[in-house]
């Protein structure tokens, strides 16, 4: 050991003395003003000769409880001297090494380093100490561009933890260093800010790193297995972790809801709709108040989608029951997984890398990565400003050697630790532009991520467009590993289903699997995400009932928020009484989901879209914690017989047929086109059988998107078997969905307007 860093008493105050106090506050707490707190120790601090000072003073871990529990004693001091040494440059972040507790960083243009230090425990006496700061030695503590320092003494958890950093002062260089501001670790397993959801009372709290080398391995029990559910088999539920239970209609303690523990409780739910996938929006630590940091059109909002990280390894530490903070985040999201995949269902994570919370230059947050190294972090212009191909201000330097490490690092944390079973990246196109944002035809991230070993289990979509106009749809860079969101199915199959001219061949062609974009190579139709609702944009019921946006509950005039929606009000804008409208409306989503489910290719829905949410036309609602997000459970007990019947009949009606999930694009003889009307594009009528060669089980479907009733001629069914009407979607429930089948005996069928008809073949039942 080079040195033993002198300490103090919780109670002292010596000049000279380098003390790490306790705050009385438990882990996950901020209410210390660490802009403030944090002081500078002498560097002479260090040559002291420790046998002329007194140990420091911690306490043990039962003190981690709440401060308002005043009753409790204070458990007696335990003295442990503090020492230093070198330390090492590897692994990046926060390590428990033989010599003690051992943090290393990246920067390479900073010019000086200080780790600060805090450790979080009940000593009322001492709850507003000066924090503990240690600065670097370049010639010691920095290997290349690490800076290392390990510190013997530390706990094994309850630790706070954050660096400043100083550096070049200039702009013109991409610089933009600030030593006043204490930073995040980048690599920070476990992230410390407030610890309830959307408390007022502590907007402006500071986000640090801590650890936690105390708990034993997560259990994840004798019989647990991951799913491991081919890519072909996916029916994905794209979903908020806190909007799925925060609403009190979902009858949970109000302790869990809104959380991960919240999640479990609803896994029945989960199950009787039929899906076997979830995605889950941002689960990444997020400041929910990032756009409440000063006045501006949007400081009413609540950041409730979380697509603005703060850390690319931590949970979300207010998903926590019972505002429990990170250490409770972490093990509540492990036992949120193992229950998921339990009952069979993976989980996969929407991940932003395209950008953080840092913003732009005109109204920084600086949290972490800017005040580390700001030119390598980001991409910069010809003059050293930020470039923004996110629409947030900056954009994650995604292809310098060091980022893509950071970003490779965190996948594999998060399939290591905790058992995630794939990632859809958000704006990925972001990660196929170079350092100075010109597109790669071959982006080595990219690469990285497809040929990882560790995420070689993992499914990997991209969302591949950007908002600099990257658009790679079908052409995502993707060494036949990387799926997809298919925006043009999205595109194509509202314009079709809603009634637009000359939309019948693109319709076929994206319930076909998209070949035209994806059979190349060897990609498969499971390469392309088929999705008509996602997060961002209307709802389903939205889509079927609002001509245009309606965002102006989000204070920037209706700016925001995507144009383009492809949607039809079905007669009326918004909420109406009149019962044909409504009905219109529900075929409409019924023909949406029946597309959706019988086409080749993995499909998406929305939470939500099973019982017809509605967000009142918002098409752009991330900033609103309340019931415009948030599942309302007594509207699906509502739509329980009718709305959800039907769409869950109709997943596991995909499920158990596999002829709907093929590994192979369709070829000649796989389907048969009743069609010889391609070239009008006044034709908005489309049948088609599905053949099945084993054992005669062909499906025969027909959409009819014109406003007038269309009399089809349906084909002989196969040798030996009988047509039964499965679906009719101008139908009400229960008729609309019959899973065993309504005989049908004749030839003509007479298909109402806006509605749609499946038909299978089965053997002939004689009774």
């Amino acid at each position: 050991m080079e040195s033993l860093l002198p300490s103090c008493h919780c109670r002292g105050n010596a000049s000279r003395s380098l003390h790490l106090p306790s705050s009385g506050l438990s882990v996950g707490s901020s209410k210390a003003n660490f802009s403030s707190r944090w002081v500078p120790i002498s560097t002479k601090a260090r040559q002291f000769d420790p046998v002329n000072y007194p140990s420091l003073k911690v306490y043990g871990k039962q003190s981690e409880e709440s401060v308002m529990e005043k009753e409790e004693p204070i458990i007696p001091p335990v003295e442990i001297p503090l020492r230093y040494s070198s330390g090492s440059a590897s692994p990046l972040g926060v390590s428990e090494s033989q010599n003690g507790i051992n943090f290393a960083i990246f920067s390479k243009h900073a010019s000086s380093v200080v780790l600060c230090l805090k450790y979080l425990n009940r000593c009322a006496e001492d709850s507003n100490s000066e924090l503990v700061e240690i600065p670097l030695d370049p010639g010691k503590n920095r290997t290349e561009d690490i800076w290392h320092v390990c510190v013997e003494g530390l706990p094994q958890s309850g630790v706070l933890y954050g660096y400043r950093f100083d550096g070049p002062k200039e702009w013109e260089r991409g610089h933009r260093y600030d030593s006043t501001v204490v930073l995040l670790d980048p690599y920070a397993k476990l992230v410390s800010g407030r610890n309830f959801y959307g408390d007022v009372t502590n907007k402006q709290c500071h986000f640090l790193g801590t650890y936690d080398f105390e708990s034993l391995p997560f259990d994840w029990g004798p019989d647990y297995k991951l799913p491991n559910i081919p890519e072909n088999e996916l029916v994905i539920y794209e979903m908020n972790v806190r909007a799925f239970t925060a609403d009190k209609s979902s009858d949970l303690d109000p302790d869990i809801c809104g959380s991960y523990l919240g999640v479990i409780e609803k896994i029945p739910h989960l199950l009787e709709l039929g899906i076997n996938a979830v995605e889950l929006l941002p689960i990444f630590e997020f400041d929910e108040f990032e756009f409440q940091r000063f006045p501006n059109p949007r400081d009413h909002m609540v950041n409730t989608w979380g697509y603005s990280t703060l850390n690319f390894f931590a949970p979300m530490s207010r998903y926590a029951s019972r505002g429990g903070g990170p250490l409770a985040a972490s093990l509540e999201l492990k036992q949120m997984i193992r229950a998921l995949h339990n009952a069979g269902i993976e989980v996969i994570l929407d991940v932003v890398y395209n950008h953080t919370n840092e913003a732009d230059d005109k109204n920084p947050y600086t949290t972490s990565f800017r005040g580390i190294d700001n030119k390598v972090y980001y991409m910069l212009d010809d003059n050293s400003q930020l470039l923004n191909f996110s629409g947030c201000g900056n954009t994650l330097n995604c292809n310098h050697p060091v980022v893509r490490d950071l970003v490779l690092d965190s996948l594999r944390h998060w399939v290591t630790e905790y058992h995630v079973d794939g990632f859809r990246f958000d704006l990925a196109s972001v990660l196929c532009r170079d350092t100075d944002g010109t597109p790669l035809s071959a982006p080595p991230l990219i690469k990285a991520i497809a040929k990882d070993e560790v995420l070689s289990r993992c499914k990997i979509i991209a969302e591949p467009w950007d908002c600099g106009g990257l658009y790679l749809v079908g052409s995502f860079p993707n060494w036949d590993r990387w799926a997809e969101w298919n925006g043009k199915y999205r595109d194509d199959i509202r314009r079709f289903v809603k009634g637009d001219c000359g939309m019948k061949g693109s319709f076929a062609t994206r319930i076909s699997g998209s070949a035209d974009l994806y059979q190349v190579n060897q990609r498969k139709p499971y390469h392309g995400v088929n999705f008509v609702i996602a997060h961002d944009g209307f709802t389903l019921y939205d889509l079927v009932s609002y001509n245009d946006k309606h965002n102006d509950a989000n204070g920037e005039e209706g700016r925001d928020g995507c144009n383009d929606n492809f949607s039809w009000n079905c007669g009326f804008e918004g909420e109406t009484d009149d019962a044909n409208i409504k009905r219109l409306r529900s075929r409409q989503m019924k023909n949406f989901h029946l597309a959706l489910m019988i086409s080749q290719g993995v499909p998406m829905m929305l939470m939500g879209d099973e019982y017809g949410h509605t967000r009142y036309g918002n098409n752009n609602s991330y900033g609103h914690d309340t019931a415009i997000n948030h599942f309302q459970w007594g509207q699906l007990d509502s739509k329980r017989e009718g709305h959800f019947r039907f769409f869950s009949e109709m997943i596991k009606f995909r499920h158990g047929h596999h002829m709907l999930r093929r590994t192979r694009f369709l070829a000649k003889n796989d389907v048969t086109w009743h069609e010889d009307n391609w070239g009008n594009p006044e034709s908005k009528f489309l049948a088609f059988t599905l053949h099945e060669e084993k054992h005669g089980g062909d499906i025969y479907l027909a959409f009819n998107a014109h406003d007038f009733f269309v009399e089809v001629t349906i084909p002989s069914p196969p040798h030996k078997n009988s047509w039964y009407r499965v679906v009719d979607t101008n139908l009400e429930s229960p008729k609309d969905f019959v899973p065993e089948g309504v005989p049908f005996t004749g030839t003509q069928y007479n298909i109402a307007p806006y509605s749609s008809i499946l038909l299978e073949a089965k053997p002939l039942t004689i009774h």
